[in-house]
């Protein structure tokens, strides 16, 4: 068990927020797995929350189900994030979460996301004039620092202890970084020894149990949050929780598996967004479920390119009949076609080829709301 302030989860595995996936199909798909109690939506905009942009509301879309859910919250004006987190607290959200931590040159250039990080005096004073404002935590999200110079998240996080954050989410990378270059495990570290007592969440690169565990053992850290290893496998935060539990390494799921929750995620899709404008969304998403089928060419070509749900059906159907060539007759994969393990980058040998290397889910185009 873990707490923000009176939020107190089953959990200490955290699903991150990544601008365009993170949504409530997404979501929906990972609680359903289970392992999961907190989670994220993607980073919104303040002041479109304030001024009651439809897109805005379509990214903290939620129902029911999708509980406890924290709303990622970005700006630099604190009237307005202010606002913004009270009107979420009277629907209903279970925390605020503030984006300290994002890279991109459109949201830093505002003011918001890793700039947060360079003007301590002015971000403490927007931190507290939320919180006095709320009855719900307040988290934030941030980097180690701009630069490799500036590793400015220990003195940063102490700074929001005083002004009364209830947990901090830290990604062992700087914004200089983005999202390349190995994630520092010491640099989460000198986060965890800088607080007094609210918890520290790691994150950055976990896309396996064991590169969970190592962050735990490493850092110190009270849990972690995941993001491209939830897309690659969602059933990383049930996986981790046994793992943690035993030692021993549940398997990876079946090709029948992922096939199924990947049609659950697009059955999911339509229903929130209709089939049009699901399916063109799916394009993206089809691909990284992929990357855990073995060979599967034939299906990425075509599922970037998915029209409707029956469609769907017929790429999965000749997917899997294509797949066969590369089987046995028990349908698993031939040794020559097995799947090559994932390895987070602070488990990597510096010199381990290329073939083998992350890779990131690229930041979507265009303005923040139609992420």
């Amino acid at each position: 068990m873990i707490q923000f302030g009176s939020l107190e989860l089953a959990s200490n595995l955290f699903l991150s927020p990544l601008a365009g996936y993170t949504n409530l199909p997404f979501r929906l798909v990972a609680r359903e797995i289970g392992g999961l109690h907190l989670a994220t939506t993607d980073l919104v905009n303040a002041r479109s929350l304030i001024e009651r942009n439809p897109k805005a509301f379509k990214l903290i879309e939620t129902n029911e189900n999708d509980r406890p859910l924290a709303v990622q919250l970005f700006g630099s004006v604190p009237e307005e994030m202010r606002d913004a987190a009270v009107m979420l607290q009277e629907l209903g959200v279970s925390a605020i979460d503030i984006n300290m931590g994002c890279p991109v040159r459109k949201i830093c250039r505002v003011g918001g996301g890793s700039a947060m990080m360079t003007d301590h005096t002015a971000t403490q004073h927007l931190v507290r004039t939320m919180i006095q404002a709320l009855r719900i935590p307040v988290t934030a999200k941030m980097r180690l620092g701009w630069d490799d110079d500036n590793l400015t998240a220990p003195d940063l996080v102490r700074s929001l202890e005083d002004a009364g954050i209830a947990g901090i989410f830290i990604h062992g990378r700087t914004r200089e970084q983005g999202f390349s270059g190995t994630v520092n495990l010491s640099g989460i570290r000198s986060v965890v020894a800088a607080v007094r007592s609210i918890p520290v969440i790691g994150n950055g690169d976990v896309t396996t149990p064991e590169a969970a565990k190592m962050m735990f053992n490493e850092t110190g850290c009270h849990g972690v949050s995941i993001g491209r290893g939830a897309f690659y496998d969602p059933w990383i935060f049930v996986r981790t929780q046994a793992y943690l539990a035993t030692g021993i390494l549940p398997p990876e799921p079946s090709i029948a598996d992922r096939v199924r929750v990947m049609s659950r995620h697009l059955d999911l899709m339509i229903d929130v967004f209709g089939e049009k404008h699901g399916c063109v969304m799916f394009r993206k998403i089809g691909p990284w479920y992929a990357k855990r089928f073995g060979p599967s060419s034939d299906f990425s070509k075509k599922i970037v390119r998915l029209e409707s749900h029956a469609h769907y059906k017929e790429i999965v159907e000749s997917y899997l009949l294509w797949r066969t060539q590369f089987c046995d007759d028990l349908g698993n994969l031939l040794p020559r076609y097995a799947l090559t393990p994932m390895m987070a980058s602070f488990m990597r040998a510096t010199d381990e080829p290329a073939s083998v290397r992350r890779e990131s889910i690229p930041v979507p185009k265009g303005p923040v709301e139609v992420w």
